[in-house]
């Protein structure tokens, strides 16, 4: 373990002509490991940095205060920065175009530290779009960090264009949804914001399949727990975006301690090397079983993206709870982008804090089932989900189960080219709390 300085992936010589994604993920935050002759990342566990120097540590403290760009040299104290974090921070801007990374104890830590952000600037307002994930919906809607939150329609960027106002500091859109898997069209929806930043969640997808920043957005978000660690022992958050706004994240997450562990940092910084390789075999095994579950009589209908990815989500004719508990080779838990297939009930789980009729009108039915497809043989991942589907024939004959739904024939999968229920929301303004008020108490999600 050594300490070294936060490394500056601008400060290494630009490669001679234009690097491949996956080369850039093997390769980024790595640049100068063979100048310091070492193979592997140095892991720097420090929580503080000597100095005998007082007067200039005072200044680079007074510097960061004033401006949030990382500091030169060792990072004073872990809250500040770290080496190894900032490995990763520099990797995952590589990766999604910006200038910029900032990384965070978990993804809610990353949003919250946004919204502080546009807060502090007396912007409170958001206007976002349903399905996002559930406590996402809930930090907006409970009014915890004094938001007020304008539900828009997922179909019509102009909504959003219309429901902007002077104290509007955001709008954020998660595309793929969680967890209907349900799009948005970028480019449109940051032109409708004009010159209000514009947040994807882009969790689901990860640069491998999309990079919001080339069309528009000035903020990506993701649950580094997911696909970028891929290994399910991670718990992270990250923004990707320019660095005048990472400067600010900085300050933010100083002040208010959301920080990184470096072992999680250089965990990320791993699981990234082999983001590429892991997307690509994890989709054509979801693929796969789109295409099974699309011809399945014991499914009604099957969600999967136009941009594809390893997420799949589909709605049963039988009990939905049946599944998750006859499943015996995948893993019944909450979360996703692991290299073993997870499969849950969102109405159960992630999205049990969103209240019921919202969360029926964004398309998150009591039967739909989301599935984060991993690495094993496909043909194995199928005996166990056909056998644990298999359950559902009985329920559905007996009448037990989740609430009947009117069943249909199970047709090609739900992409962003085709209607969902979430495509008909309107303009609905949720308020924050006011002085004095307590909030929803509801049991709190996990997975992000």
């Amino acid at each position: 373990m050594t300490a070294e300085a936060s490394p500056a992936v601008a400060a290494h010589p630009a490669p001679s002509a234009p690097r491949a994604l996956a080369t850039h993920a093997v390769h980024a935050g790595r640049e100068d490991l063979a100048a310091l002759g070492v193979h592997a990342v140095p892991l720097d566990l420090s929580t503080t940095y000597p100095s005998h120097d007082s007067r200039a540590e005072a200044a680079r403290l007074d510097e960061f205060a004033a401006t949030g760009a990382r500091l030169d040299g060792p990072p004073v104290y872990a809250r500040l920065d770290n080496p190894t974090t900032a490995r990763f921070e520099d990797a995952l801007a590589t990766l999604e175009g910006t200038q910029a990374a900032v990384a965070f104890a978990s993804g809610m830590a990353a949003l919250t530290a946004v919204l502080l952000v546009r807060a502090s600037q007396g912007l409170r307002h958001v206007v976002a779009v349903r399905p996002l994930y559930g406590c996402s919906d809930h930090l907006l809607t409970a009014g915890l960090l004094g938001t007020e939150v304008t539900w828009v329609d997922r179909s019509d960027p102009a909504s959003i264009a219309g429901a902007i106002r002077p104290d509007t500091g955001l709008v954020m859109v998660e595309t793929p949804a969680n967890p209907t898997l349900a799009e948005v069209d970028i480019a449109a929806v940051a032109e409708a914001c004009g010159s209000v930043p514009l947040l994807v969640d882009s969790t689901f997808a990860t640069p491998v399949l999309q990079r919001p920043a080339e069309h528009g957005a000035r903020l990506v978000l993701h649950s580094a727990t997911k696909y970028l660690g891929g290994h399910g022992d991670v718990l992270a958050g990250v923004v990707a975006c320019d660095e005048e706004f990472a400067r600010q994240l900085r300050q933010v997450r100083f002040a208010t301690g959301g920080v990184l562990h470096p072992l999680s940092g250089y965990l990320l910084l791993r699981g990234l090397s082999t983001l590429p390789v892991r997307m690509r075999a994890a989709s054509a095994s979801a693929a796969e079983i789109v295409r099974r579950l699309t011809a399945d009589p014991r499914v009604s209908r099957v969600h999967h993206p136009r941009i594809g990815g390893a997420m799949v989500a589909f709605e049963v004719h039988g009990d939905p709870h049946a599944v998750i508990a006859g499943v015996r080779l995948i893993t019944p838990a909450v979360s996703l982008g692991s290299v073993d297939t997870l499969i849950q009930h969102p109405a159960s789980i992630s999205h049990r804090i969103v209240p019921e009729g919202d969360r029926l009108k964004a398309g998150v039915s009591d039967r739909l089932l989301r599935m984060s497809v991993g690495l094993e043989d496909v043909e194995d991942l199928w005996n166990d989900l056909s056998q644990a589907l298999a359950a559902t024939e009985a329920t559905a004959v007996t009448g037990r189960g989740a609430t009947p739904t009117t069943p249909t024939t199970p047709t090609t999968p739900t992409t962003a080219d085709t209607p969902t229920t979430a495509d008909t929301l309107t303009a609905a303004v949720s308020p924050a709390p006011t002085a004095g008020r307590t909030p929803r108490a509801v049991p709190e999600p996990v997975g992000r």
